[in-house]
């Protein structure tokens, strides 16, 4: 349960482009570029980007939709076989759903020194008080999931 704990190599880079690919969709939506994909078994099982303008929902951010989408695809809100990818550290709220839904391993792009609920604000994950552990893996193609929101947040200005 390391923070830096190493899969094969090049996977997680692989499982990474592919929620990159989501954070466009969200940018292309007008919506903050941030993806998630659920991987379980070698297969994407959920898929999600910032959807909170477009559903007017609070709680549809990208690791949400992707657990949901999972959850339904599985037929079962546990899924401790499960890996989530996501392109920013999660946020307390999206911390907090992967403990619930008891997912086996984290892997994150960028820290997110404002909200971040991995280790940048908050430990919601591996928090000690907790009965959930989860692998972590932060920093899988940071530098790509940054410039996209940096991007999207110069462009807003």
């Amino acid at each position: 349960m390391n923070e830096h704990s190493v899969n094969e190599p090049g996977v997680d880079e692989l499982w990474m482009e592919e929620a990159l690919r989501s954070a466009q969709r969200a940018l292309e939506a007008g919506e903050v570029p941030v993806g998630a994909i659920v991987v379980c078994q070698g297969r994407v099982v959920g898929r999600g980007w910032n959807r909170n303008l477009s559903d007017c929902d609070a709680s549809a951010h990208a690791e949400i939709v992707a657990l949901r989408e999972a959850g339904r695809t599985l037929g079962n809100h546990r899924l401790g076989d499960c890996e989530l990818f996501a392109t920013i550290e999660p946020c307390a709220m999206c911390a907090g759903a992967a403990v619930h839904a008891r997912i086996r391993r984290l892997v994150y792009g960028a820290d997110d020194p404002k909200t971040g609920a991995v280790h940048s604000v908050l430990q919601v994950v591996n928090h000690p008080g907790l009965n959930h552990r989860m692998e972590v893996r932060g920093g899988v193609l940071a530098g790509r999931s940054a410039d996209l929101l940096q991007e999207f947040f110069r462009n807003r200005r």
